[in-house]
């Protein structure tokens, strides 16, 4: 028996290698687009917005898109396939880079702010690549399918700006035009490579089978799974966002802040080539609690000067950060359901991570203008030491757990 469980994980580890592989090429195709809408959402906006204080709601709409698109994406998933899924979301991709196209040669702000909405749903469904690439693996196979991944993003930090750089002023004076309908052949290209990952339709008992949302996400390792993504992402996400127009007003220049984001989002993905093997041999509690203390870390640096370096090191520092704490979180999210429960649970989870990160989205740039760069910084300290106590009541729970059902396996009488 024991020889036959074996052999289906190989055979199931095998399968899911060959979905690993497309699944990060997606992942570098899909964060490509999504480097578009950030290289150009504000200037764009900027220029075709009736107010210059509204020159970054495209960007806020692109995450608010990224909210919004988590619960529906779980839902078709899971009456669906993952498949159909993925290839609904690179449709939206496609539909985001024509309408971005067509709103900048009519001048059309709001039209501008709804293809960054379409964008965002599109990230949406991307953000489960991650989760799908850990479908019927081993569990020890599953941190790794992860985290390979999300490594598909360093292709996507240099070949989305690259992108915006080769095709900006195709279409003078329409700056940016050209690149967005590349963009819609780009998500094209990926919608090829998702339809062909091996990921069938659910069985009819998977449909309804499970327990319910509320005693999952009950369980103190999701809480602390949820928590600590819901800190590491839009903590990231604030102070990244922050941090070119901070460089801005400290006098640095533009090459300087482009430097910083560029490193910054090979910090991000990078170290997933191994983050996977490191969560399989330390475990995801420790590895998400490095993340979360490289993250205030970073603050830290942030905190110390204003120099072109301090910036660098910030954002190289937490990018790092983030890559640690949010793999690991989605590693501990994998611990806390069954198979059937998956596409709720893990679309719940995204959806408060991605909530927050709305609701951040609209708060940083005033926090910046009113209070400064070392206020940034300060907001991510509070958040940290929060989840850092979450992992650890999360952990003595689960040992706690582990004693009472060896004593009870020992002395069934005694309890």
């Amino acid at each position: 028996m024991l020889d036959v469980t074996t052999a289906n994980e190989i055979a199931d580890d095998a399968r899911v290698r060959g979905n690993v592989v497309r699944l990060a090429a997606a992942q570098a195709l899909t964060g490509a687009n999504s480097a578009v809408i950030f290289a150009t959402g504000s200037i764009v906006g900027a220029t075709l917005a009736p107010d210059m204080s509204l020159a970054t709601v495209p960007l806020s709409m692109y995450v608010v898109g990224l909210a919004a698109g988590t619960l529906p994406t779980g839902a078709i998933s899971r009456r669906f396939g993952r498949r159909w899924a993925f290839v609904i979301g690179t449709g939206l991709g496609a539909l985001t880079g024509l309408t971005g196209s067509f709103a900048i040669l009519h001048g059309s702000f709001a039209l501008f702010c709804l293809a960054t909405f379409l964008g965002g749903l599109y990230g949406s469904v991307a953000q489960s690549y991650r989760f799908a690439a850990a479908d019927g693996a081993s569990s020890g196979y599953r941190p790794k399918a992860v985290s390979w991944v999300m490594a598909g993003g360093v292709f996507a930090g240099v070949l989305g700006p690259q992108l915006v750089q080769w095709t900006m002023d195709v279409w003078s004076p329409y700056l940016f035009a050209f690149s967005f309908l590349v963009q819609a052949a780009v998500a094209l290209v990926a919608m090829g490579i998702v339809a062909g990952v091996d990921m069938p339709k659910p069985a009819p008992a998977d449909l309804h089978g499970g327990r319910p949302l509320l005693t999952i996400v009950s369980q103190p390792r999701f809480i602390a799974a949820a928590l600590c993504g819901v800190i590491a992402y839009p903590m990231m996400n604030l102070v990244m966002t922050s941090a070119p127009l901070a460089m801005k007003m400290c006098g640095l220049s533009l090459s300087d802040s482009n430097f910083g984001i560029q490193w910054h989002i090979v910090a991000m993905y990078g170290p997933s080539f191994f983050t996977g093997a490191l969560i399989s041999r330390l475990g995801a509690p420790r590895i998400v609690a490095i993340g979360l203390l490289l993250e205030a870390g970073a603050a830290s640096i942030g905190l110390s000067g204003i120099t072109a370096m301090h910036f660098w090191a910030t954002l190289i520092v937490l990018g790092v950060g983030w890559n640690f704490s949010f793999i690991g979180a989605s590693a501990l999210v994998l611990e806390t359901h069954r198979p059937q429960e998956r596409n709720k649970v893990q679309a719940f989870n995204d959806f408060l991570v991605f909530g927050m990160m709305a609701i951040g989205s609209f708060s940083s740039g005033q926090l910046l203008a009113n209070y400064g760069w070392s206020a940034v910084n300060m907001v991510v300290f509070p958040p940290v030491a929060i989840g850092l106590i979450a992992l650890s009541a999360a952990s003595w729970a689960r040992r706690r757990k582990a004693r009472l059902e060896a004593a009870m396996g020992e002395f069934p009488d005694a309890i």
